[in-house]
């Protein structure tokens, strides 16, 4: 039988759990959208299998939530990629993983930052991702040191969904470092907004202080980049009400939600959790796909692989 002709604009290869997503964002950027095959051995190896021919220019659509074994996947699908024909290779990931830990806080502690992105930086060509999260790193280009580096943010998209629902919002950060995604969410629609100053004293115990700001009888929304653990946002959510707000939404990028996190933070009082696809969760509310679908042609209109 003959070989299929591969798209000369190049391929996104996705895993079966991403195929809705990167199906859409392929067609969108008018890429071929071809599936990667993947078995998992009984001692739990795995046997990946790519389509045969490569075009030069390819995509990996792979969102890093959950991201151990999925690291290990990146490796032996970005190698083979480049033994078929791959000539530039892009990572699309919507969550990128391991990017909290940028400096060493106890003598021997892995800076895992440091080391997942040059992991990624020997693979890759390219990365795309939505609100990594960096802190005392100034750039996604200083975490993955790759030619091409693109954040996007779900900030405005976000932004827009809260305005729908709750127009005269007063926007709140749990902690000083949601001021980036606070700020630029706030300023798109003209919100009052704050952050919280959060003292961490474990991963499941934290204390949150309101910023000096009234917040009685205010529809308040808390945003951020990831809901993790919740319990920040339970903190903030308890304290927000305490204080007298008429209600206290929720709106993230990521919505990570570990087990038990989602029951606190309505325990606590939150209303509506609004959050962008970056991680499937039943609180998905808006899409990324077309802000990630738009850096890929703009890519691909300056990148020419031979």
């Amino acid at each position: 039988m003959p070989v299929p002709q591969s798209n000369p604009a190049g391929c996104l290869l996705y895993c079966a759990e991403d195929a809705e997503l990167a199906e859409r964002a392929a067609q969108a950027a008018a890429l071929e959208p071809r599936a990667i095959e993947r078995h998992r051995f009984p001692d739990g190896e795995l046997r990946l299998r790519l389509p045969e021919q490569l075009p030069a220019r390819v995509v990996i659509w792979r969102s890093l939530y959950d991201p151990n074994e999925k690291l290990v996947e990146l490796l032996l699908t970005a190698q083979a990629a480049r033994t078929l024909g791959a000539r530039h290779l892009t990572l699309v990931a919507p969550y990128l993983a391991y990017m909290r830990q940028d400096m060493a806080f106890q003598p021997g502690e892995v800076v895992s930052q440091r080391i997942v992105g040059r992991f990624l930086a020997d693979l890759f060509d390219a990365v795309i991702t939505v609100d990594p999260h960096l802190h005392r790193v100034a750039t996604l280009e200083d975490a993955i040191p790759v030619p091409d580096a693109v954040v996007l943010s779900g900030a405005p998209v976000l932004a827009d969904l809260v305005h729908q629902h709750r127009p005269q919002a007063l926007l709140i950060g749990p902690d000083e470092e949601s001021l980036q995604w606070v700020a630029q969410a706030a300023a798109r629609h003209g919100w009052d907004h704050a952050v919280c100053r959060k003292v961490r004293r474990g991963d499941r115990d934290v204390v949150v202080q309101l910023p000096d700001l009234s917040v009685l009888g205010r529809t308040v929304v808390l945003m951020d980049d990831v809901a993790s653990s919740g319990h920040t946002l339970a903190q903030a959510s308890q304290a927000l009400l305490a204080a007298g707000a008429a209600s206290v939404d929720v709106a993230v990028t990521h919505a990570l939600f570990a087990e038990g996190a989602l029951a606190l933070v309505k325990t606590a009082g939150v209303g509506e959790i609004w959050s962008t696809d970056c991680i499937p969760h039943a609180s998905n509310a808006v899409s990324m796909v077309p802000a990630l679908a738009q850096a890929l042609r703009d890519q691909a209109s300056v990148k020419h692989p031979a």
